[in-house]
């Protein structure tokens, strides 16, 4: 019986060593998150995590009202690596921007809203 006992614990902790190391390598890194409100009613939502070819940065803005367009900058160290117009689409009256970015640092991300001049600014360090 000691021998079972002695065996089965011998064995519990073999898998364990082997299991927690692949469970640290395929746990996802949950990055960074920032929320936070606009100056009117709207909210806004800037996430970063590393991917492999560098960070992905997902900025929404949700608003609640389908069809809004508005002016986006997002911006790493300073430099503009993405300008648009987004519009808000169904269910949620949301849109998102998504971009891979080569390397960290300091993310900032502005919305202006074309019909009502509501903004949001959202900012974050990776």
């Amino acid at each position: 019986m000691r021998k079972v006992l002695l065996l089965g614990l011998i064995a519990t902790a073999a898998l364990l060593a082997i299991a927690s190391p692949q469970q640290a390598a395929g746990a996802k890194d949950p990055g960074v998150l920032r929320t936070g409100k606009c100056s009117g009613a709207t909210t806004w939502k800037l996430k970063a995590k590393r991917e492999d070819a560098g960070f992905e940065t997902e900025f929404e803005v949700d608003q609640n009202r389908v069809g809004r367009r508005w002016n986006v900058v997002l911006r790493r160290n300073g430099a503009v690596v993405f300008r648009g117009v987004r519009r808000t689409v169904a269910p949620s009256g949301s849109f998102e921007v998504r971009r891979i970015l080569r390397g960290g640092g300091r993310i900032v991300a502005t919305a202006r809203a074309l019909s009502t001049g509501e903004t949001c600014r959202a900012s974050l360090s990776i």
